[in-house]
């Protein structure tokens, strides 16, 4: 166990711990253009990679390190690194698989210089930086062609491949947890959890990991179709620091299923909403002081361990659920009777 893993626990038992907010919100607000994104190193690359935002962590590094900086100057605990597409499966969008290592590297270096910066500033409130892996633009479940259900258009195999590459890279860039999000797809974090663990062993190395899916509409599911129930038995075996949902609902929609969770995981809870709903141009309109109400109430509720924004959440809303949530003692994680408990799409416990 490393000393930082234990700062960290030290910190999950004192408070709620704040991560930070929306980075693709923050970087849209540049308004970068086809030559921002390529810089000099990619300025002859053979295809647009306009779009694609986790390549400015090498090409813009110190926008990237001043978004990371406005979230811990807003009271951030844990900044997530600008990884969320940096896989070989999501890179092949832009023809970029052959710099997803060194993108990695650098994605969780700016990170690293932020909250060390920050940490050497309050000691006694160490920063932490989590490796985030994504879902991928892929689905191991789910055919995306409707006229043929058995197709797949990625193999398990081919996602932990691209998952242990993303993951020796982080942690050579410095990432303290590594933290497996959105997941819409179970079998993909699955892939993930295998590729993360059989890291771990080849470097003779662990760090806590952090899981967080998505509960993609009003039926209360993944997209694979799992309860928040099921899909907590699905990852229990990874035996994570936390397990939570973040994305595609605003909190007053996801509060329910935050409080199931946190019901039946003997671990953390943590929750990153988005700042209410999409409204037609695919903004997100809820303001700081509306979402720091609900997630107060959240809080006060004994529901959370770690608590932060997703998309259209900037730093004044993550500077705002800070200092809502300071002082509110965080969730005892309960102690969970033993029971043989498994799950497909709905759980299943024997006793």
């Amino acid at each position: 166990m490393t000393n930082r893993t234990e700062l960290l626990q030290e910190a999950l038992s004192s408070r709620i711990l704040v991560l930070d907010g929306a980075m693709g919100t923050m970087i849209q607000a540049y308004k970068f253009e086809e030559a921002d994104f390529r810089g000099e190193q990619f300025k002859n690359h053979h295809s647009d990679i306009k779009g694609n935002n986790d390549i400015l962590a090498i090409t813009k590094p110190d926008v990237i390190y001043d978004i990371h900086k406005e979230f811990l100057e807003a009271g951030a605990d844990i900044i997530e690194t600008n990884s969320f597409n940096a896989t070989s499966i999501s890179q092949a969008d832009y023809n970029m698989e052959n710099v997803v290592y060194e993108l990695n590297v650098a994605c969780a270096k700016v990170a690293r210089k932020a909250a060390d910066e920050f940490t050497a500033l309050t000691p006694d409130k160490p920063r932490f930086v989590a490796g985030v892996l994504g879902p991928t633009s892929r689905t191991a479940s789910l055919s995306p062609d409707v006229n043929d259900p058995a197709f797949r258009n990625v193999s398990f195999d081919e996602l932990v491949d691209a998952y242990k590459e993303a993951t020796k890279a982080l942690i050579e860039g410095g990432a303290d947890i590594i933290l497996i999000e959105t997941i819409f797809d179970t079998l993909n974090a699955k892939a993930a959890i295998f590729a993360v663990q059989t890291v771990y062993e080849e470097l003779d190395i662990e760090l806590p990991i952090m899981i967080s899916g998505t509960i993609t509409d009003a039926s209360g599911r993944t997209l694979s179709g799992q309860t928040a129930e099921a899909f907590w038995y699905s990852v229990r075996h990874a035996n994570p620091i936390s397990v939570g949902f973040n994305c595609a609902l605003g909190a007053k929609d996801l509060r329910q299923h935050i409080a199931a969770l946190s019901k039946v995981a003997d671990t953390a809870v943590s929750s990153h909403p988005n700042a209410g709903l999409p409204y037609e141009m695919g903004e997100y309109d809820e303001s700081p002081e509306e979402m720091t109400t609900q997630l107060k109430e959240w809080a006060t509720s004994g529901f959370l361990n770690i608590v932060g924004g997703c998309c259209g959440t900037r730093p004044d809303h993550i500077r705002a659920i800070a200092q809502g949530i300071a002082g509110i003692a965080p969730r005892k994680v309960p102690e969970i009777e033993p029971h043989m408990r498994l799950s497909g799409l709905e759980p299943f416990k024997v006793i």
